[in-house]
């Protein structure tokens, strides 16, 4: 049994993720780019004492990260993308 912790990243050539990419309909793939933007967003935004308008941003990342995780959660429910993931 192996314990996915334990596995080691691997590379995919890039023939092989323009294939994968085929099979996925192309406004899941742009959810799954938007949500990783407005993610890496809402990272850049931590602290305890943010500005007005820096909190602003952040609700705003945060408000794009929802809409594009409703899309790839319709598609299927593991393709959601957390503020705090490594992805």
């Amino acid at each position: 049994m192996t314990a996915s912790h334990l596995l080691v990243p691997v590379p995919i050539p890039d023939r092989v993720a323009a294939l994968i990419g085929s099979c996925i309909p192309p406004h899941i793939l742009q959810a799954e780019f938007d949500a990783d933007c407005a993610a890496r967003e809402v990272r850049r935004f931590r602290g305890p004492r943010l500005g007005v308008e820096d909190q602003a941003d952040r609700e705003q990342a945060l408000s794009e990260l929802a809409r594009a995780n409703k899309v790839l959660a319709a598609h299927h429910p593991h393709l959601a993308v957390l503020p705090g993931s490594s992805f």
